[in-house]
């Protein structure tokens, strides 16, 4: 859009709809994340399995405040 010099407004309301999609892709993702690996272990038991996925979520939020 930008090599044919298309309308800025039109390429900024592309731009929005990528990443409103790339955000509900994001969504999907950690939902299934929180489904498998993060409840996988919580029901195994093990302390520092658990640890390890809780800071890696905090990890990422973190990175998305930043």
């Amino acid at each position: 859009m930008i090599e044919e010099e298309r309308y800025c407004i039109e390429v900024l309301h592309q731009i929005q709809a990528i990443k409103s999609a790339l955000i509900k892709v994001e969504d999907a993702i950690l939902k299934d994340h929180s489904v498998t690996c993060v409840e996988s272990a919580i029901a195994a038991g093990n302390e520092q399995e658990q640890r390890e996925k809780f800071i890696e979520l905090i990890d990422l939020l973190s990175k998305v405040r930043a």
